[in-house]
């Protein structure tokens, strides 16, 4: 086992740790009867995860005296919808889950998003683990408590702000993960360096395609979500200063929005918004050219896209993407807020979007 490395998320009383490294699982083993005082865990899982990674969680619960209880969903997007809320919810009534237990999230993002949301109306509230099998979960949606589902109007519509008992971060449940899926992960590692962590970026660049692997990884890990963290203790519910936890993301959910279903992924989205972010930024004189050639460079060496024309998608139209943007959450008065940059982890949020310059800016690079 390597070392393990905690990193609080400090929220008074709701406060909790995540717990990042190979053999994460195992550290917290003594932790867990805790969570299930009725000797019980309910996992939530994915029928593919539920493959990969069920025994080894129900093990560790059994050597932990508990006695496993897996709900197994269908897998992806059509799970976290009104329907699979629905069916959910109702598993855990069937199983007359009660108010002081915990529910266990096994997978990726769309578990932990839809568990969570169950979780958090439940009885009117119950508490969940997050046990992230995804790089991307590890790094992004595990912590922070967003929680929700996806309905016509788009993805994540619908949720609450459900914060996790406890994140168990184990590099060992990647080991199955494709490289494509990993590489979309880091690009929320990078996110992260390049919102406000100038330093760890100088790190990733320097660490290469190493970045990705064994203790550099777990240290990226820990870095992307101790930074992360501060973030959400200083501002939970996206008031404010939270918000720049999505840059990338308003050109990432356009793209998502436009490609046909499976067409790329969410990573490979936001490495492309991340690019195209400091692009704009550096159009607008706001940040140093070289910064934005270096981000772009840092994700062509680790195998993600540098642009919309290095998706695997390459339908974009201007004026489509921009549509999709209108509906962003981040937007406020009737226009786009992008979160942008004055440099390499100096992110901040710009309110001041001119749509016909954005515009432009987006067919030129389409051409």
């Amino acid at each position: 086992m390597s070392e393990i490395l905690r990193v609080p998320v400090g929220l008074g009383a709701r406060s909790y740790d995540v717990l990042v490294g190979a053999g994460a699982l195992a550290a917290a083993q003594s932790r867990l009867p805790d969570f299930f005082p009725r000797g019980r865990a309910i996992i939530v899982t994915d029928r593919n995860v539920a493959a990969l990674h069920l025994k080894t969680v129900s093990d560790r619960l059994e050597a932990a005296g508990l006695r496993a209880d897996p709900v197994v969903v269908e897998p992806g997007e059509t799970s976290k919808s009104w329907d699979g809320l629905e069916h959910l919810v109702d598993c855990l009534l069937d199983r007359n889950i009660e108010r002081s237990e915990s529910v266990i999230a096994l997978g990726g993002g769309v578990i932990g998003d839809l568990t969570g949301f169950a979780a958090s109306i439940t009885k009117r509230g119950v508490d969940f683990i997050q046990i992230p099998t995804t790089l991307l979960a590890q790094v992004d949606s595990s912590v922070g408590g967003k929680t929700g589902i996806n309905t016509g109007h788009g993805k994540n519509f619908v949720g609450t702000f459900h914060q996790p008992r406890l994140v168990i971060a184990d590099m060992d449940l990647l080991a199955s993960l494709p490289l494509r899926e990993q590489r979309a992960g880091y690009a929320e590692i990078v996110k992260a360096a390049l919102v406000g962590d100038a330093g760890l970026f100088g790190r990733l660049e320097a660490a290469g395609a190493s970045a990705l692997e064994g203790d550099v990884l777990s240290a990226a890990v820990a870095a992307a979500v101790a930074f992360k963290a501060k973030i959400v203790a200083e501002d939970e519910r996206e008031a404010g200063a939270r918000a720049l936890l999505n840059l990338g993301h308003t050109f990432a959910h356009a793209f998502e929005a436009e490609a046909p279903k499976d067409a790329i992924r969410h990573g490979e989205a936001v490495a492309a918004g991340l690019a195209l972010a400091f692009a704009y930024s550096a159009r607008r004189g706001l940040c140093p050219a070289e910064d934005a050639d270096r981000v772009a460079g840092h994700l062509r060496a680790a195998g993600l896209p540098d642009g919309p024309g290095a998706l695997a998608h390459g339908d974009w139209v201007a004026e489509r993407l921009i549509d999709r943007m209108r509906d962003d959450k981040k937007n406020r008065d009737g226009r786009i807020t992008l979160i942008l940059a004055r440099g390499i982890g100096r992110a901040y949020i710009d309110r001041d979007t001119d749509e016909t310059d954005l515009t432009r800016f987006l067919e030129t690079l389409l051409k």
